[in-house]
């Protein structure tokens, strides 16, 4: 079985732009060579360091466009996610349904399709390449919305939402892994930062948007409006994303020549130190599992992964929680109340600009200081200023709502947890990718399937925590536990390289 190196070990494999060494160098973070081929040597690379068929060296253009389609779809999928929670009394009502834990359902079970789909979708990606897996996933995901609009019992929609959600988890789980196949690490925090603009303010206007449709032309209409312009980007992408991961290119171009020079020989340059050949069966077996075991074995993807987890799951239980807390402490309707929603969808925006601002700037310089060494820690310094905002967050939107203030104060309150989510959310997405190159899918997929299913249940016991302790210390306990997390980003950073090198994952 193959070994996860060290970042700087795999910096050959991940490698390569069609910028100049001078210039890459001018940015802080040294140029590194293309495995090139040597097929006297049987090994099949790149035909030279500026090779166009190279997702690195593709125009800016074309990875620009790539970037903002991403972005599209990701928006779509995350907006689905969130915005039938507006929407929970009125869907109760239509089904008649009288459980109360069962009514969030049709918005939680979503999210456990998010935790199902990266496990297949992922190692799929790494096998047979991410263009092809991201298509079917979004076709997946058109499909079942137009079930969901015509579901006949709360029972059908719930079966239905989960399917969609597994075909949404594609775009959530491939998108960071398309970027990091495109581009070198001192510029992946901007296309990040703006690919992430779809998974972290989707969320949020799901709500905003869901609250004036469930209240006007019924919740129904929701998923209709969620199809169209999906299925107009799933077909954009079909037709304009081509084949970016390294690895299944050099694959084909295998297949290729060997079939052209009539060799069976031919390895590729990511694979030539391998000793032995491996059935297909087993490839799709160990990249079935290698999510899983990057979630148990890693365990800064797992640290983490638990941290971004419990934010993340405890926007989705706000999401659920503000509307009726507007409603019943101000006396708002349901439209009005999702208007609350701006407020963390701002902090979210001013979030990553600033991260877009400071995050690969931080690297460069963290670099140069360590003699041009990178080390993906380095991602992780911006996390361990904004881990303070969420607890904050917490604590100001409970306590003023709790007592009546004016009505802006708690929404100003849910600014910082917007920015903060980000601060934690993103670092963290980029870390990972920069951490595990060679199986960044794989990796967002394990850090993906935690907090999704976590996110799913944790709005579940957002009712009963808040009516039984109301709305100041129920959102108290939130803030006790993010302040107790504080230190894991801090310990990370300083700890973090010590630990990948003591505790490789075997893949």
């Amino acid at each position: 079985m193959q070994q996860v190196r060290s970042t700087s070990a795999l910096a050959r494999e991940a490698a390569g732009t069609n910028e100049s060494s001078s210039t890459r160098k001018a940015d802080g973070i040294p140029a590194t060579a293309l495995p090139l081929s040597d097929l006297g040597n049987s090994v099949v690379g790149w035909d030279s360091q500026d090779d166009p068929k190279m997702p690195l060296n593709f125009s800016a253009a074309r990875k620009w466009v790539i970037v903002w389609s991403l972005a599209a779809i990701t928006f779509m999928s995350p907006f689905s996610s969130s915005v039938l929670a507006p929407a929970i009394s009125y869907i109760n009502h239509d089904f008649h349904n009288t459980n109360p834990p069962v009514g969030p359902f049709p918005v939680s079970i979503y999210l456990l399709g998010y935790a199902t789909g990266p496990l297949f979708l992922a190692p799929l990606s790494e096998i047979f390449g991410r263009a092809g897996i991201l298509t079917f996933s979004n076709i997946f995901f058109c499909v079942w919305h137009i079930g969901c609009a015509l579901s006949p019992s709360l029972g059908f929609l719930v079966a239905f939402r989960f399917a969609a959600g597994i075909g949404g988890s594609g775009c959530m789980t491939l998108g960071g892994a398309i970027i990091g196949d495109l581009f070198p690490i001192e510029k992946r925090g901007v296309a990040l930062s703006i690919w992430a603009l779809g998974p972290l303010v989707g969320p949020t206007v799901g709500p905003l948007i869901g609250a004036f449709i469930a209240g006007s032309i019924g919740w129904r209409w929701s998923f209709w409006v969620v199809l169209a312009p999906s299925a107009v980007i799933t077909v954009i992408l079909a037709i304009f994303l081509p084949e970016t991961n390294h690895k299944v290119l050099m694959q084909r171009k295998v297949k290729s020549l060997g079939r052209e020079l009539d060799r069976d020989d031919l390895k590729t340059c990511y694979e030539a130190n391998e000793s032995r050949k491996v059935s297909q069966l087993n490839i799709l077996t160990i990249g079935m599992l290698r999510p899983l075991k990057m979630l148990i074995f890693a365990p800064m993807i797992l640290i983490q992964s638990l941290y971004v987890s419990f934010i993340y799951g405890s926007v989705y239980l706000m999401y659920n929680s503000i509307p009726p807390t507007f409603e019943a402490k101000y006396g708002w309707g349901t439209g009005v109340s999702g208007l609350v929603f701006i407020s963390i969808g701002l902090g979210y925006m001013a979030g990553l600009w600033a991260f877009s601002m400071l995050s690969d700037r931080t690297v460069v310089r963290l670099t140069n200081a360590n003699g041009g060494v990178f080390n993906p820690e380095f991602r992780l310094t911006i996390m361990i200023w904004y881990s303070f905002l969420c607890p904050l967050a917490f604590f100001w939107y409970g306590w003023s709502a709790q007592a009546r203030t004016h009505w802006i104060i708690p929404i100003m309150g849910l600014f910082p947890l917007g920015f903060g989510v980000i601060g934690v959310f993103m670092p963290t997405q980029a870390y990972i990718i920069d951490a595990y190159p060679s199986y960044a899918a794989s990796g967002i997929a394990a850090f993906t399937v935690l907090r999704s299913v976590i996110a799913a249940f944790l709005p579940i016991c957002g009712p009963a925590l808040f009516g039984n302790l109301g709305v100041g210390w129920g959102s108290s306990v939130l803030g006790f536990v993010g302040l107790a997390m504080i230190p894991i980003p801090i310990i990370i950073f300083k700890f973090g390289a010590r630990i990948r090198e003591k505790y490789p994952v075997r893949l």
